[in-house]
C-alpha cells in the first residue's frame, strides 16, 4: 500500500486527506493501477433516482439502517460548497484502498442535528467520470504512479440552506439490494465566507510565473514530468481578454493524487483546442517545496486545497471552478460556457 503523500503545510489541506486520516487503510483513495493503452475510459452516466430508497418520512438514521451496510468507503474530493445546487465529486474504493470504477451510487444530505426527515435530501445519484488521458498526453508523473486516479463521481446535491449537512451514501447492489455507507471526512459545510472567486465574480489579476521570467527552466514552476506546455501566458496579460483556464495544481507533490491527471486532460483538451483560451498551470509551492508554504498566487486566490480549475470568461469572471477532479467532458463543457 503506498504511503500517504499528504504534507502539512500550514493553511493548505484537502478534505481527502482528513478521510484518509481518518480511514489511513484508504491511503490508495481513488487510485487506479494504471493504463498501458491509448483509449480513455467509458463514462458511467448517473443511474435514475428512482432506482434508489425514496426518504419521504424517513430521518437519515433510519435510511442508514436499510439493508447491509455496504463494506465500500466513500470520501469527498472537495470541501467548499455554496447553498443551492453544487457539484458534489467523491471516490468510491474498498477498505482495502482498491479502487471502485463503476458503483452505481447515489448520496443523501440531510441538516445536522435535524433527528426526523424534516431536512433530508436526495436521492442524488452521481456519474461515474473518468481521469484517464491518451498515452500521448499522459505524463510520466501520471504513468508511473500506481495511484494516480483513474474515476471520480460527481452529482448535483442541492443545499437549500447553509450549515452542517451530514451525508449517506447508498451503494445500488448488482441484485437490486441497497447497501448504506456513511461519507466519510465529516459533514458537508455550507455557505460560510472565503476567499476564493466565486462563479460570477472578477477574477483577480494576479501576474502567473512563465518560460520566460525563468529562463525557459520549467523544472522552477513546474513539478510534471515532463513539465505541462501552459507556462507561456501570464494571467495578468490574459485576463478580461480572452477565456482563461487556469488550473492551481502540483503532480509531483499532489495531496490527492488527482493532480497528475487533471493536468494531463487540460493538456489533451489544450492540444484540441487551442484558440478557444489561454492555458495556465500554476503550481502550489514556492520553490516546488512544501516546506516552504504556498505560493503567493495560491494565498491570492484563497485556496486551501489542490487542485482547483478556474475558467474565466472574456470579462475576467470566473465562469466555472472546480475544487477536485475533473474530467475531460467537464473541462470542454467549461470552455464552451466561456466562450458564449
Amino acid at each position: 500500500m503506498p504511503s500517504l503523500p499528504f504534507r502539512a503545510v500550514p493553511g493548505l489541506t484537502t478534505p481527502l486527506h482528513r478521510a484518509l486520516v481518518a480511514l489511513p487503510v484508504a491511503a490508495a483513495l481513488l487510485a487506479g493501477c494504471g493504463s498501458g493503452g491509448d483509449e480513455t475510459s467509458s463514462i458511467a452516466p448517473a443511474p435514475s433516482a428512482s432506482d434508489f430508497p425514496d426518504p419521504a418520512g424517513k430521518s437519515l438514521a433510519t435510511l442508514a439502517g436499510e439493508g447491509t451496510q455496504s463494506d465500500l468507503v466513500v470520501a469527498p474530493t472537495q470541501s467548499i460548497f455554496d447553498v443551492g445546487e453544487n457539484r458534489y465529486g467523491f471516490g468510491v474504493f474498498t477498505v482495502e484502498g482498491e479502487p471502485v470504477d463503476d458503483a452505481q451510487v447515489a448520496v443523501y444530505a440531510a441538516r445536522a442535528g435535524s433527528p426526523t426527515a424534516e431536512g433530508i435530501r436526495g436521492p442524488f445519484p452521481a456519474a461515474a467520470d473518468s481521469l484517464v488521458t491518451p498515452a500521448a498526453f499522459r505524463s510520466q508523473s501520471t504513468s508511473s504512479d500506481p495511484d494516480a486516479a483513474t474515476t471520480v463521481y460527481t452529482a448535483d446535491v442541492d443545499f437549500p440552506a447553509a450549515g452542517e449537512w451530514q451525508m449517506l451514501a447508498m451503494i445500488r447492489e448488482d441484485d437490486g439490494e441497497y447497501a448504506p455507507t456513511v461519507i466519510s471526512g465529516g459533514a458537508a459545510k455550507v455557505g460560510g465566507k472565503d476567499q476564493i472567486p466565486d462563479v460570477g465574480e472578477k477574477a483577480p489579476a494576479i501576474h502567473t510565473p512563465t518560460a520566460e521570467d525563468v529562463g525557459n527552466d520549467l523544472t522552477k514552476i513546474d513539478t510534471r514530468t515532463p513539465p505541462s506546455t501552459m507556462h507561456d501566458v501570464d494571467l495578468a496579460d490574459a485576463i478580461g481578454k480572452e477565456p482563461v483556464v487556469l488550473l492551481f495544481a502540483t503532480p509531483a507533490l499532489c495531496v490527492s493524487r488527482v493532480c497528475g491527471p487533471v493536468v494531463d486532460i487540460a493538456e489533451e483538451v489544450k492540444s484540441e483546442r487551442p484558440d478557444d483560451a489561454a492555458y495556465i498551470h500554476m503550481e502550489i509551492y514556492n520553490e516546488n517545496d512544501p516546506n516552504k508554504g504556498a505560493r503567493p498566487e495560491v494565498l491570492d486566490y484563497g485556496l486551501k486545497s489542490e487542485p482547483w480549475l478556474f475558467v474565466l470568461d472574456g470579462d475576467g469572471k470566473v465562469s466555472t471552478r472546480i475544487e477536485g477532479a475533473f474530467s475531460k467532458e467537464e473541462l470542454e463543457a467549461a470552455i464552451d460556457k466561456a466562450s458564449s
